[in-house]
């Protein structure tokens, strides 16, 4: 069996699953505050938002780097050595994971104050700030697939 191509397998899911809750969450910010001023619509939100985070968000971050580091340790073992760290293409790729899961947790975080009743911005900031892990997955899927500048 190969287990590169299972955990490969693996990580794709687990990201896909991830990327889908960084997508939808900031959408769905946007429709809590459009309706800041109907508690039964915002607590429907809520909700949604909590279970989003707390179900399919966290878990398939945590799966995507579980993966991700078995694919790190494949390829170290198995295919490049420890010259691997140094390419440019896994440098890109690794600031961007920071990158993302930093957005995560800002996610997390703005959640927590929109369920206080505090304000998290603009309608228009949050259908900018959605396109933010999508660039993100464009960077770092361009990299990994071409592996530039390869040493």
């Amino acid at each position: 069996m190969n287990h590169y191509d299972l955990l490969r397998g693996l990580h794709i899911l687990a990201v896909i699953a991830w990327m889908a809750g960084l997508l939808y969450l900031p959408r769905l910010f946007v429709y809590h505050i459009q309706n800041r001023d109907k508690p039964d619509v915002t607590a429907v939100f809520a909700n949604m938002e909590r279970r989003l985070l707390r179900f399919i968000m966290n878990p398939a971050m945590i799966a995507a780097w579980v993966f991700g580091a078995g694919l790190i340790y494949v390829n170290v073992a198995d295919r490049f050595g420890m010259k691997f760290f140094h390419e440019p293409w896994f440098v890109v790729k690794m600031l961007g994971i920071v990158g993302i899961t930093g957005y995560h947790h800002f996610l997390s975080v703005r959640f927590k104050k929109l369920n206080r009743g505090e304000d998290i911005g603009t309608e228009t900031f949050w259908r900018m700030a959605n396109e933010i892990p999508f660039v993100l997955a464009i960077i770092m899927v361009i990299a990994v697939t071409t592996e530039f500048f390869t040493i």
